[in-house]
């Protein structure tokens, strides 16, 4: 269990089943606002994931949400759904690449 969103991030790319991810052909862009937070990128294709901090050229979705917020939602203290319909999470891009990343972990 990540206590930053940086080591989150940085423990990502481990943390993902190669077999969750076939077929994802997407770039992931966060940004994470607030004490804690920053930028991070994954790129999904073939199989693999690619995990990097900063800003992706042209992302296929983007997650704005505040550090505490995503640090919750990861560590299972607060629901994704829950955080989109309360506007905790902004998603913006193809929804359906949202779905799929709450199940690709682990």
């Amino acid at each position: 269990m990540a206590d930053t969103c940086s080591e989150f991030f940085s423990g990502l790319q481990e943390s993902i089943d190669p077999e969750k991810i076939k077929g994802i052909d997407a770039t992931y862009q966060w940004d994470v606002t607030g004490d804690g937070g920053g930028k991070w990128y994954a790129t999904f294709g073939e199989g693999g994931v690619e995990v990097t901090e900063g800003e992706a050229e042209s992302p296929n979705i983007t997650l704005t949400v505040e550090a505490q917020d995503w640090m919750d939602i990861v560590n299972g203290k607060l629901n994704g759904q829950m955080a989109f319909m309360t506007g905790k999470l902004k998603i913006q891009g193809d929804m359906t690449l949202a779905m799929k990343l709450q199940s690709i972990t682990g």
